[in-house]
């Protein structure tokens, strides 16, 4: 009989790897934790929300979450984004 996993929606966000990989910074829209993903690390794509492009698998790029969650949520895990290296750079 096979089994399945929960789904991913309702399991609790998994913690991102080791915290000595991750740092923080303070941009104009608040403090955000962030994690380099070294080129090869990522397997698949994602969306930049700075310039809408795509972020290719092997890329490396920034990974960023509120430090602090919004009002309601138990995590800013939730609310990670992945960005270009530059466009995160370029943030004010």
């Amino acid at each position: 009989m096979a089994r399945h996993r929960p789904s991913k929606h309702t399991r609790p966000a998994r913690p991102l790897g080791l915290a000595s990989f991750q740092t923080s910074a303070t941009k104009q829209d608040g403090r955000w934790v962030l994690r380099q993903i070294r080129a090869g690390q990522s397997t698949k794509d994602y969306r930049c929300p700075e310039c809408d492009q795509l972020i290719r698998p092997g890329t490396a790029h920034v990974v960023a979450w509120p430090h602090t969650p919004p009002v309601g949520s138990t995590s800013g895990l939730d609310f990670r984004r992945h960005f270009h290296t530059s466009c995160w750079n370029r943030r004010p």
